[in-house]
């Protein structure tokens, strides 16, 4: 693939050309500070926008004109980065030669129309489509612990810094949906459009002229912006004695969750040694934790590692049966100090070096991955794929263990099942 960077002011276009695929993918991504008291605000924006415009003022229109342009794929989604908060606009439409002329303008047209030109009236959006995401949201908080991987997360990132963006739940809050009404939800999506941070990325095989022309003929944002701050989490001091907390669920499994901040790494430790340090201990089924807590005594159903940059932070997680909570918290404080001592071999780390580089390789299979990696890169000042991969081979028993010294088990959180097999 090859990428074209360019900084328009108001927003940065990223070209990503490429013929492996069918179709031309578009990403229109909006960044913001996080504030908590805006999460529920944001969701109900992107959740109304996909419900009608003004010139599509209904859900099946919507949905009509996507199959009029050759089932052009359109989603909203939101996430947090770090510090920040991120909306992102998707579409994807086969390319003009396999539809029509034109085809992929219409569809852009179509793309602008959902994020600039929403269904209001008298400057507010409209009451009844507003009580209805209001209420869809509602449903979905309500039903959050249906999902025990999921709440034993949320319930993690509160327990272990209730003050860090960490903490804030992505789902959003029941509590702030009373207070949210179509003047105060429509006067949010403004502060979107006018004051958010914005990238474009396109992914495809098309002329970078062309569609450099198209993308500033159909999206224009008034405002120049940049970033306010970094994205990535100030450390935070660690304690010296950890946290534990349960909490009980209706359930025979039970979720283990536990939170192990990263205190001052270097940016060589952050890109290229602890993401192999955390490969070999809980990456995938080859990992310590996988072999040792699960395969060699049984104690989970399920367990892996998640480093997370923006967060310094890695997270473990695992399904397990209530009974095995504290041998489980044994083994995996054990793996822990082992990664420290370098308790691990070559040929683990040759493993890991050969994972990690074929998923370099492989990035121009997927769109998705080559925007999120070319989003990544800008954000976190990456190295190109090319030196990361001569870096990748560089990397040392010696780096890996000095990164992983600076890991620290802090918060344990169990999500309690207490329901038997036969209940």
């Amino acid at each position: 693939m090859k990428v074209l960077n360019k900084d328009l002011g108001s927003y940065k276009l990223h070209l990503i050309n490429t013929d492996k695929f069918k179709t031309v993918t578009v990403k229109v991504v909006f960044h913001t500070p996080i504030k908590k008291e805006e999460i529920t605000k944001r969701i109900l924006v992107t959740n109304i926008l996909l419900q009608s415009s003004k010139e599509y003022d209904s859900r099946r229109k919507l949905t009509i004109e996507s199959e009029n342009l050759y089932s052009a794929d359109l989603g909203i989604s939101n996430q947090r980065l770090g510090n920040y908060i991120t909306t992102s606009f998707n579409l994807q439409v086969l390319m003009d030669k396999y539809t029509e002329e034109n085809n992929f303008e219409k569809s852009l047209d179509f793309l602008q129309e959902i994020i600039f030109n929403p269904d209001i009236e008298n400057k507010a959006f409209k009451k009844e489509k507003v009580d209805y995401v209001k209420h869809d949201c509602l449903v979905k908080l309500n039903s959050i612990k249906e999902s025990p991987s999921k709440y034993s997360s949320i319930r993690l990132g509160e327990i272990f810094d209730s003050k860090s963006p960490i903490s804030y739940r992505m789902v959003g809050y029941s509590d702030d949906l009373d207070t949210i009404d179509e003047k105060s939800l429509y006067e949010s999506y403004l502060d979107m459009i006018n004051t958010d941070y914005v990238d474009i990325f396109v992914v495809g095989d098309f002329d970078n002229k062309e569609m450099l022309g198209l993308i500033k003929k159909y999206f224009k944002f008034k405002k120049i912006k940049k970033p306010k701050k970094s994205y990535i989490l100030k450390n935070r001091t660690f304690r010296i004695r950890r946290n534990f907390a349960k909490e009980e669920i209706n359930n025979t499994q039970s979720s283990l969750a536990i939170a192990c901040p990263v205190y001052k790494l270097t940016k060589y430790e952050r890109d290229y040694a602890l993401v192999l340090g955390n490969l070999i201990f809980g990456g995938g089924a080859d990992s310590k934790l996988f072999k040792d807590v699960r395969e060699a005594n049984s104690l989970c159903y399920t367990i892996r590692s998640f480093y997370t940059k923006m967060d310094n932070m890695i997270t473990i997680k695992a399904g397990i049966d209530r009974t095995n909570y504290t041998k489980a918290i044994t083994i995996i404080t054990k793996k822990l100090d082992e990664m420290k001592k370098g308790k691990f071999s070559d040929e683990d780390i040759n493993n890991v070096k050969e994972e990690f580089i074929n998923a370099l390789e492989s990035l121009d299979e997927d769109e998705s991955m080559m925007i999120n990696d070319v989003m990544s890169s800008d954000i976190l000042e990456l190295d190109d794929i090319k030196t990361r991969i001569s870096t990748i081979k560089k990397v040392k028993k010696s780096d890996i263990v000095k990164a992983f010294r600076k890991v620290h088990m802090d918060t344990v959180f169990l999500l309690e099942g207490v329901l038997d097999e036969e209940d």
